[in-house]
Formats: C-alpha cells, structure tokens, sequence
C-alpha cells in the first residue's frame, strides 16, 4: 500500500477507474453476443435493433477511451458488413 495520501488517492482511483472500464467491456461483449445470437435467428427488426445499440456501445468505448477509434471503425465495419449481408439474404429469402 501507499505511504503518502497522494499515491494512496492514485491508487483507490486507478482501481475504481479498472472497475468501471471492465464493466463497459462486459457490456460490449454482452451486445457483441445478443448481436451474434440475433444474426442466427429470422427477426430482422430484432437484429437491427441489436445492430444500432451495439455500434453505440462501440463509439460510446471510443469516447471513454476503451477502444482506439481505428478499431472501432473495423469493427463496425465489418459488423455492417455482415448485418447488411444477411439483412439482403433474409429479403431474398422472404421473396
């Protein structure tokens, strides 16, 4: 432990600080999930719905300094890509 109250004050912030981030970081990996889950399954509104919290819990990790922005602008990327991709293949399918 600290010796003095400033490296002690550092560190209750540094832990309170390492709790917070890990809790943005499960609820990112939860929407990464229910996204996931949603894309096996044929409700499209349910999917994009899914979609749109998901790319906002990515550029709200952005803003707390979770993600470095270049990853995040993969990943949404990538994840509209596939949205887009089964959104065009559920269409077709109905039709």
């Amino acid at each position: 432990m600290a010796k003095s109250k400033t490296p002690a004050k550092r560190a209750r912030r540094a832990e309170a600080n390492r709790l917070r981030n890990k809790a943005r970081k499960s609820r990112l990996n939860t929407a990464y999930k229910k996204f996931e889950v949603s894309m096996q399954g044929t409700d499209i509104e349910q999917t994009q719905d899914n979609f749109i919290k998901l790319i906002s819990l990515i550029d709200k990790g952005v803003s707390k300094g979770i993600l470095h922005k270049n990853t995040a602008a993969r990943k949404k990327s990538a994840l509209a890509k596939r949205f887009n991709a089964e959104k065009a293949n559920l269409t077709q399918t109905a039709e």
